[in-house]
């Protein structure tokens, strides 16, 4: 608002000063020199006009033309003309109704024309200047007398030489000081008037000024706190108006160079967050590998060396040669876990999909699973859906299947419950996996999904597996752009996954 207040009043002012002294100036010079102009102006024109009637006159033969010529001259140009021959004897005085006036325009004209006179080797003769002598009456020479004030005159005196005549022509001024007197006046309620405009219009103008620059100085402060939404509105084709659409073009580029370096940097941020986390990945999966190998490797280095030292018989012996050959599937088993895990993390895994119902897909469970539930002595309820098709690869829905059973059974106490559900959604079909048994912390349930994590922190290895089934399940089904997750149950827990139906 200070700013606004700034501009508003330095434009008011100093337009409203330099109207003032233009007028105040444009007054004191007419009012000071608008009578010598005049006057100046009346002689001259006087001058220029005898010229051309002397010019007329000298070329006329006979009195009715000379009368006419003056006559007309005199009608035209409000002149008076008296006429004297060479010496001195007057040939033509314009006459009025007032014999008093004529007879005082006479003895002025004798007055005038004695100022013409010269004196040469001691005779006095009439100046003859063919160029003419131009007066200006004073108070010593009254043309007009009233109550309230006096005129004076302009004369001018020529020789025409070819008719050896002095021409006389006079023109009353008009009354100059009571003139200046009235304009002056007039001036003077003028000049209230111009000054009142002159605030009002100055006061406009000033606002029409710096309404824009009011609008520019907004848009750039928030600019410089790198605000970009507001734009700058100016509606004029002058240098404000290109200022204005200079100023919302750099706003936008601005805006639109710190968006992208903020997506740049936003961009950067995830990327070395997610260089750390591969960092982090990597050292945990070297020390998971290194982990999950370390044991089987030391079992079958042990037992081998108990064989190779033939120390062992009978059934101790075929013992040991049973865990090294299980040792031996484990270690086969987190290998082929963790090249399938590769191929699905890389990208560049190809599904190989087609169109089947997923039920016939569920059915085989049951007798798959058979023995595994029979040594538990698990009971297995199975509720499906029937004919409901998808697009996915078979082979690796079959997979996340397996993944799901053998991690439930694995987990389930002995006689507990599995039970597998599908669920027909308006453009879906869910799988669930749900058994009996413990609960899994919310703290767990988004870890669970991540490379070799287990939720027995002592890896004990009573329950097997390799901590990679459930990565395989996530990377199969974001495959597939599918979802899946775990919940807790009453029951249990129920792990599920979520592919779009054909």
């Amino acid at each position: 608002m200070k700013s606004k207040k700034s501009i508003t009043r330095k434009l008011f002012f100093i337009t409203s000063i330099v109207f003032v002294v233009f007028i105040t100036t444009n007054l004191i010079v007419q009012s000071a020199f608008f009578g010598q102009f005049y006057i100046k102006w009346k002689s001259d024109t006087l001058s220029h006009d005898l010229i051309k009637f002397k010019d007329k006159y000298s070329l006329l033969k006979t009195n009715d033309e000379e009368t006419s010529l003056i006559s007309t001259f005199e009608d035209q140009n409000n002149y008076k003309i008296i006429i004297r021959d060479k010496a001195g004897n007057l040939k033509y005085l314009t006459k009025t109704v007032d014999a008093r006036k004529d007879s005082i325009k006479a003895r002025i004209m004798d007055q005038l024309m004695s100022t013409q006179i010269e004196t040469i080797g001691g005779v006095a003769k009439f100046k003859k200047d063919k160029k003419p002598s131009i007066f200006l009456t004073d108070n010593n020479l009254e043309l007009e007398v009233s109550a309230t004030s006096i005129s004076y005159s302009v004369a001018g005196i020529s020789y025409d030489e070819k008719k050896d005549e002095f021409i006389y022509v006079y023109t009353s001024l008009q009354p100059v000081n009571e003139a200046v007197q009235v304009i002056k006046e007039f001036y003077y309620y003028f000049y209230i008037g111009a000054i009142v405009i002159i605030l009002f219009l100055s006061l406009i103008y000033s606002n029409m000024i710096a309404k824009p620059l009011i609008k520019i100085t907004k848009t750039a402060g928030k600019m410089a706190k790198l605000d970009f939404s507001e734009k700058c509105v100016v509606k004029s084709n002058d240098e404000i108006g290109a200022l204005a659409t200079s100023l919302n073009l750099l706003s936008e580029n601005l805006n639109e160079s710190l968006t992208s370096l903020k997506d740049a940097n936003s961009k950067l941020e995830k990327d070395i967050e997610k260089e750390k986390k591969l960092t982090e990945m990597r050292k945990d999966f070297v020390a998971a590998v290194s982990h999950e190998l370390k044991t089987p490797i030391t079992l079958i280095e042990g037992y081998t060396q108990a064989l190779n030292d033939d120390i062992l018989e009978g059934e101790e012996k075929q013992y040991f040669i049973d865990v090294i050959m299980d040792e031996s599937r484990k270690m086969n088993n987190l290998v082929s876990d963790m090249l399938n895990l590769s191929q699905l993390e890389s990208g560049n895994f190809n599904l190989v999909q087609e169109d089947f119902y997923i039920d016939e897909l569920v059915k085989p469970l049951a007798k798959k699973f058979s023995s595994m539930l029979n040594e538990k002595d698990i009971k297995l309820s199975v509720n499906l859906v029937q004919n409901i098709k998808v697009t996915a690869d078979w082979n690796r829905i079959e997979q996340v299947l397996t993944n799901y059973m053998t991690n439930a059974i694995r987990h389930v106490n002995n006689g507990g419950t599995i039970a597998v559900t599908m669920l027909d959604r308006e453009d879906s079909i869910c799988v669930e996996v749900e058994n009996s048994g413990s609960k899994i912390d919310e703290a767990e349930s988004d870890k669970i999904w991540d490379t070799f994590y287990k939720i027995d922190k002592s890896r004990t290895r009573k329950l097997g597996g390799t901590g990679l089934g459930l990565s395989i399940v996530k990377n199969i089904i974001l495959l597939h752009g599918g979802s899946c997750g775990v919940a807790n149950t009453e029951m249990g827990v129920k792990f599920y996954f979520i592919l779009t139906k054909q």
